[in-house]
């Protein structure tokens, strides 16, 4: 990240806001990109007084919302096909069990997957384009998704634009203590939100394991039930042939 603020601080303040909101914007569309670096490193290059604050929250806030319009755009028209090719072409990113989890985000609480969705690197990829392949209204997505993008871009950028103006003002001899702090004040800006998500997704995960258990349960009660039948009647030749009786005989 370091390495990315280094070399934002190399380019016009009007270059780096349209970074911002043009990396931001195509990662909602569905493409994995380090939108949230890209964020917080212009945050950080607001505060040493390189760009301004107001038009880098703008900018990423800009690029959320129109991103995942854009990508619900596509997934509404593209539908479950176009997602089945974004994972095959980033397995690692969007593949089946992340396409799984997120869809069982939708499932259970709707557009409240498209707010909370912003503040996790999953869903903030696939919000736009699964919430249009499984129909999501519109207008519901499109005011969860404004809500989302405002708090995340506002509330990370002038976090860290107020953090790191504390820190340059009262660590200008150690700059690298002061970008350490501002970098956990940015992870902790969104401390609550992400824990909310994250339990979401653990809470969907452990319902399909669940249901999975069940099924395979059910199978492996047959499979002994079958097993103690087989053995039972085995077990009943077995005692007629070691007691010396013929099996023909046994009968009579």
């Amino acid at each position: 990240m370091i390495d990315v603020q280094h070399w934002l601080s190399a380019l016009p303040p009007g270059v780096v806001y349209l970074l911002v909101a043009g990396v931001i914007g195509v990662e909602s569309m569905g493409v994995p990109l380090p939108g949230e670096i890209v964020l917080v490193s212009s945050a950080l290059l607001a505060a040493t007084g390189v760009v301004e604050p107001e038009w880098v929250a703008s900018a990423a806030a800009f690029g959320a919302i129109a991103g995942d319009s854009v990508g619900y755009a596509i997934g509404r028209r593209g539908g479950r096909p176009l997602l089945a090719r974004l994972g095959r072409r980033f397995p690692k990113h969007l593949g089946p069990a992340q396409l799984a989890r997120a869809e069982q985000s939708f499932a259970r609480h709707g557009v409240w997957a498209v707010f909370f969705g912003r503040f996790v690197a999953l869903l903030r990829i696939l919000a736009g384009p699964l919430a249009g392949a499984l129909h999501v209204p519109y207008r519901r997505f499109l005011l969860a998704n404004a809500a989302g993008g405002l708090v995340w871009a506002f509330g990370t950028t002038y976090l860290l634009y107020s953090v790191g103006r504390a820190a340059e003002h009262w660590l200008k001899d150690i700059s690298w203590a002061g970008l350490v702090l501002a970098v956990l004040a940015g992870l902790g800006s969104t401390w609550w939100l992400r824990r909310r998500a994250h339990r979401v997704e653990s809470a969907d995960g452990a319902s399909g394991v669940e249901a999975a258990e069940v099924a395979s349960g059910g199978q492996s009660v047959g499979a002994a039930s079958g097993g103690r039948s087989v053995a039972a009647a085995s077990g009943g030749k077995a005692a007629v042939v070691a007691s010396g009786v013929e099996p023909s005989r046994a009968g009579d």
